[in-house]
């Protein structure tokens, strides 16, 4: 690879494009990582983070309301939206600089700009080319605003998290985990929220009683949900906005976020040019080992969008890089793969929903549990959970884990870990659970409701 300046040359300092850079250079690979926006990617930046700890702070009204059964009497809190935003920059910050630390402390070159592609080994950054056995291609998603009039009045998550100031009455549109992520986030820091969705039921893939569940949910805690309706055109009028809808009606707001999707952010990379293949949707096509159909060219993470999260970008990333210098040809393995929504109240998931299950395997026992925590017993505020185990009947084994309520994400991650060993309905059955706990209700579902 000597011919070469570098031996692998990464596109993109997010998740999985870092992974992968720093794992190469662990084995002794010469890489470089070049990006023109930011270190760390989507998540670190206008993704997981921040949009967590906008989740953090919408729940503390609910908290503080919740408190009240417990004898604390306070006056209203006092939110300042500026102070919020300015403090999670100040830790978007930090995390810029670890990650940068990280790639220059593996002894990878930094190149700040934007990468082209001249020819499956050459890149060109600032003017300057560079040539690498390797290529990879790891610049994620952008998100995506349909084609409507009006629709530059409209900002994305992308926007959101660096408003100058919280809107009053916030209107979503869209039905995916960042819709209703969002629709949390306003609504719990004090905004009057309105979230649309063109289908009837918002997170099409998840369980449906799931998605049923968190509806409720949502309303009952002021959301206002309108399914099967979709935005026309957007006009600003006196200082607001005014959403005209499918159904006639005319909807004012202080701001829209559109949150319709992400496609892959592939434009203008030179990939075409070199004879890597682009779906419809501009998403990179590989195959099982990340290659794109130009041999030196791989690509992983969103800008493949195939399972678009996280941890995956970097369990891909790793694995590329142990097969390329490491000698260990291990693939990525998609199956039981957890994850959650922040929505209020939060969605744990692993495994099949109902409806697939009973595609995959047709005989199916599926057990629910809907209760109360404890801790809103005696709170004047409500909040329920909603627990459900779907089980092949053949073999007894857990196919799908699901759950509406606090913590539901912590609580299903250790879940995955018996799912993914095969543990039957017999296991659950026979661990003792941890009481008094929502968790525990995995593993005291006794009777079959279907």
């Amino acid at each position: 690879m000597a011919a070469y300046d570098f031996d692998l040359f990464v596109i993109g300092a997010g998740s999985g494009g870092v992974r992968a850079a720093r794992m190469a250079a662990g084995f002794g690979a010469r890489v470089a990582v070049a990006e023109d926006r930011y270190f760390g990617g989507t998540c670190v930046n206008v993704g997981c983070i921040p949009k967590k700890l906008l989740v953090y702070a919408a729940h503390y009204p609910h908290a503080v309301a919740a408190a009240r059964g417990y004898g604390f009497e306070t006056a209203a809190p006092k939110f300042d939206w500026p102070t919020l935003i300015a403090n999670k920059d100040q830790e978007i910050a930090r995390l810029n600089g670890v990650y940068e630390r990280v790639l220059t402390n593996a002894g990878c070159k930094i190149l700040n700009g934007r990468a082209t592609l001249l020819d499956p080994h050459t890149v060109e950054v600032n003017g300057v080319r560079h040539s690498a056995a390797n290529i990879l291609v790891a610049t994620g998603g952008w998100p995506y605003v349909p084609d409507i009039p009006g629709r530059e009045h409209a900002i994305t998550s992308n926007e959101a998290f660096h408003l100058p100031a919280l809107p009053k009455r916030v209107v979503i549109v869209g039905g995916g985990y960042i819709a209703v992520e969002f629709a949390g986030i306003f609504h719990g820091l004090g905004a009057a929220t309105t979230q649309i969705y063109r289908g009837p039921l918002f997170l099409r893939g998840f369980d449906g009683e799931v998605r049923t569940f968190l509806a409720a949910e949502m309303r009952a805690r002021g959301v206002k949900l309108l399914f099967d309706n979709d935005v026309s055109s957007i006009v600003e009028e006196g200082g607001e906005l005014v959403l005209s809808l499918k159904d006639g009606t005319r909807l004012a707001c202080d701001g829209v976020l559109y949150a319709t999707g992400r496609r892959p952010n592939s434009g203008k990379l030179g990939l075409a040019e070199c004879g890597v293949e682009l779906d419809a949707d501009g998403a990179i096509r590989v195959d099982a080992n990340y290659r794109t159909a130009c041999p030196s060219i791989y690509a992983v993470g969103d800008v493949t969008n195939r399972v678009n999260l996280t941890p995956v970008a970097l369990a891909e990333g790793m694995a590329l890089a142990r097969a390329l210098f490491g000698g260990m040809d291990r693939q990525v393995d998609y199956d039981y793969i957890p994850t959650a929504v922040f929505s209020t109240p939060p969605i744990g998931t692993v495994g099949l929903t109902e409806e697939q299950a009973r595609d995959v395997y047709g005989d199916v026992a599926v057990y629910t549990s809907s209760f109360t925590p404890l801790r809103y017993t005696i709170s004047p505020v409500k909040e329920r959970a909603f627990m459900k185990l779907v089980v092949d009947k053949a073999s007894d084994r857990v196919v799908g884990a699901h759950m509406c309520g606090e913590d539901a994400g912590e609580i299903v991650q250790g879940f995955a870990v018996a799912m993914r060993a095969g543990a039957t309905k017999a296991v659950f059955d026979s661990t003792i659970g941890i009481h008094p706990t929502a968790a525990e209700e995995f593993v005291t579902m006794r009777d079959p409701v279907r």
